[in-house]
C-alpha cells in the first residue's frame, strides 16, 4: 500500500544526498581555497566530463538521478555522453553531438536571460 511513496521518498533521499554532496565539496572548496566562482564552475564540468568518458558519471546518474544531473557536473556528463554517441559519425559527429544533446538547456538559458534582462534593470554592485 505504500511501498510507491517509499519508492519517491527514496529516490528523493538519493538524490538529495548526492547533490548535497557534490555541492558540499564545492562549498568547501569555496571556503578553503582562493579559487574564483568561475574556476570551480569549470572544474566541476570538467570533472563530469571526465568521469563520463571513464564511465563512471552514468553509474551516478543511474543511482541518483536529478541529484546528479542538475549539477554544474551534470551538463559536463551531458556534453561527454552526447559527444561520445556522435562520435560514432566521425570527428565532425563528436563535436555536434555534445552540443545537439544540451540545445535545450543552452536555449533555455539563452531565452530565460534574455526574458530577465528585458524585465528587470542591471545595476552595477556598490560596495
Amino acid at each position: 500500500m505504500f511501498q510507491p511513496y517509499l519508492d519517491v521518498l527514496w529516490q528523493f533521499l538519493k538524490a538529495f544526498l548526492v547533490g548535497g554532496s557534490i555541492c558540499m565539496i564545492a562549498q568547501i572548496i569555496i571556503n578553503y581555497t582562493d579559487l574564483t566562482a568561475g574556476k570551480i564552475l569549470v572544474m566541476f564540468m570538467l570533472f563530469g566530463v571526465v568521469l563520463q568518458g571513464l564511465g563512471v558519471y552514468q553509474y551516478l546518474v543511474d543511482f541518483a538521478g536529478a541529484g546528479a544531473t542538475v549539477p554544474i557536473s551534470g551538463f559536463g556528463y551531458l556534453l561527454a555522453s552526447g559527444a561520445i554517441k556522435g562520435a560514432q559519425k566521425g570527428l565532425i559527429g563528436a563535436l555536434t553531438g555534445a552540443l545537439s544533446a544540451a540545445s535545450a538547456g543552452i536555449s533555455a538559458a539563452v531565452i530565460f536571460s534574455f526574458l530577465m534582462a528585458m524585465v528587470f534593470r542591471s545595476k552595477s554592485k556598490k560596495n
